[in-house]
């Protein structure tokens, strides 16, 4: 049988943590629509943008079963520290369980409720680097919450934003799932306080950064 590229990819990169195999596994096993854990591939891409971007703190919205946060934690420099988010709380103790586990448990802060509500109790706490990956139907409201949170030179990094090519598709444009990315897509296009790359990676991944000032 012919390799696929995906295949070759996953062959020529770092190999995938144990930990994270696991969890990757056990998401499978026991939860519906696995398919939203980041995986093997995205998850590398992940911890490597974290070694490069070297952030202090980071925000996560949409934990799912902790697949991406762990990524994120293993890239993070030993003084730093991850909050993340999930609306679901029979996810809890499976995420618990497994962040428990992992050598970053005393970094990781998982919160259980709705964003917009836990976002609006932070505070005046500042943020190096967001990860999205909450409701495709609310990034517009989550982008503009989390923008005063970011630091200048920050980053939002937004996934699914290619939506399975749905953003391209008219048949699926009525779908509320796209219209939120296709939405989202157009504001940070247009967003002149920020630089912008969709990576066409899985299932489209987005990097934004926060201009500082003196750059706009």
């Amino acid at each position: 049988m012919m390799q696929t590229l995906d295949d070759y990819i996953l062959e020529h990169i770092d190999a995938e943590p144990e930990f994270l195999h696991t969890l990757d596994r056990d998401t499978h096993l026991y939860h519906l629509r696995p398919r939203m854990c980041s995986g093997h591939l995205q998850g590398r891409i992940l911890k490597m943008l974290v070694r490069m971007i070297r952030p202090r703190r980071i925000l996560e919205l949409g934990t799912f079963t902790g697949y991406s946060a762990l990524c994120l934690a293993e890239g993070m420099p030993e003084s730093s520290e991850l909050h993340t988010i999930e609306i679901d709380d029979e996810l809890e103790d499976f995420i618990r369980s497994h962040f428990d586990s992992s050598e970053f448990a005393d970094r990781l802060h998982l919160h259980i409720g709705d964003a917009k509500e836990i976002l609006a109790s932070m505070g005046d706490v500042k943020f190096d680097l967001v990860f999205m990956d909450a409701n495709k139907r609310e990034y517009c409201e989550y982008y503009d919450l989390v923008f005063p949170m970011l630091e200048e030179g920050g980053f939002i990094i937004a996934d699914n934003t290619l939506w399975d090519e749905h953003v391209v598709d008219e048949s699926h444009l009525k779908d509320a799932q796209t219209q939120g990315i296709v939405r989202f897509n157009k504001m940070v296009a247009m967003d002149d306080r920020v630089e912008k790359v969709i990576l066409p990676i899985r299932d489209g991944l987005t990097l934004i950064r926060k201009r500082p000032k003196c750059e706009l």
